[in-house]
């Protein structure tokens, strides 16, 4: 029987020397160091550019000046909203990956936020839902709806591939935006809630939505970050983790439910936003290797960073006016989708 080191030894790579635990360890804080200035960029630029000491006066005390308005009331919320929704995208994207063996492993690729988005457009046109507290529900069973019928097309005939996956969410993906567009064509009361949340904009959205929905992506959020050494475990094999004492069935059911939460709690959030959860855990392992504690732990740093400052990006390319989130995360990951396509062997 392998011993724990034997598993952290075969799930580190062949680079040791690259990816030993101090070179792991200052990544990690220069990570840190990248998401603070994000988050510090998030508060201070916009269409009014705020220098950072006014707005850090303006966190702790509301003096009722316009500078101390737009941080608490508007940039404040945006920000809290990013860096929630970045974890929540990262985490599930890297546990997708990992339990799946699939490098093209994403939310959005995989058809999850269109099934979210699907179940949304049900609430807001036959239940008159207008709340993200009322889309959350939605969004978290049409998520686990649509990742069921994804597996089962990608794994029918043989075994399921990265490419066939990518096909069956495509698939799946086309339907469900076909049947969004066919109802959103009847109802256009329902069209005109839908598209300011479908844009995949962190913008206008209060603070009231973090207690009302944050929970589910946290308690998702916790589950991923507890799955890094079973997911190391079922690298090696399902029979190897099998013999390493890691029920794969109860990973496996863990993994679903933590990827359901995430995903569906960060679209209910911001609607959907693409390819956060495909190039974060990639750009993570550049630095970790494949060890999945790590990657866990990167992606929960790098995702909420990279959605901050994809709107920041937005805010300030096109001023006044501003680009959405989402927008930005797609320039940025379609490139990322076509080299891991065109390299077929990625370390995972």
């Amino acid at each position: 029987m392998l011993t724990s080191t034997e598993v952290r030894s075969a799930t580190a790579g062949g680079g040791a020397d690259r990816h030993r635990p101090l070179v792991r360890g200052l990544g990690f804080v220069v990570a840190l160091g990248v998401l603070a200035c994000a988050v510090a960029l998030s508060l201070a630029v916009g269409a009014k550019q705020i220098d950072l000491g006014t707005v850090w006066h303006a966190l702790g005390h509301d003096d009722g000046s316009d500078d101390a308005f737009i941080v608490r009331e508007l940039r404040l919320p945006r920000t809290v909203l990013g860096v929630l929704v970045g974890l929540a995208l990262g985490l599930a994207g890297a546990v997708i990956q990992g339990l799946t063996r699939n490098p093209l492993g994403d939310p959005g690729l995989l058809g999850l936020e269109t099934g979210a988005s699907a179940a949304v457009v049900v609430a807001i046109a036959i239940l008159g839902v207008s709340t993200p507290a009322g889309y959350v529900w939605f969004a978290l069973a049409g998520t686990a709806a649509s990742a069921v019928v994804v597996h089962t097309l990608g794994s029918l005939g043989r075994a399921a591939s990265p490419e066939r996956m990518v096909l069956a969410g495509a698939a799946v993906s086309a339907a469900l935006t076909a049947f969004i567009g066919a109802v959103l064509l009847i109802d256009g009361q329902a069209f005109d809630r839908y598209r300011f949340w479908a844009v995949g904009s962190l913008a206008g959205r209060p603070m009231t939505i973090v207690w009302e929905v944050g929970p589910f992506a946290v308690v998702g959020a916790l589950l991923a970050l507890g799955l890094g050494s079973s997911l190391n475990a079922l690298a090696l094999g399902e029979e190897t983790g099998r013999a390493l004492g890691v029920r794969v069935g109860t990973v496996r059911a863990v993994a679903a439910l933590a990827v359901t939460l995430t995903s569906g709690a960060a679209t209910a959030i911001a609607g959907p936003i693409g390819f956060v959860g495909l190039a974060v855990p990639h750009a993570a392992r550049l630095v970790t290797g494949p060890d999945n504690r790590w990657v866990l732990a990167y992606s929960a740093v790098l995702a909420p960073g990279l959605v901050l400052l994809a709107d920041v990006i937005g805010r300030v390319v096109v001023a006044p006016s501003e680009l959405e989130a989402g927008i930005v995360t797609a320039l940025i990951g379609a490139p990322v989708l076509i080299a891991l396509c065109r390299r077929r062997t990625v370390a995972l």
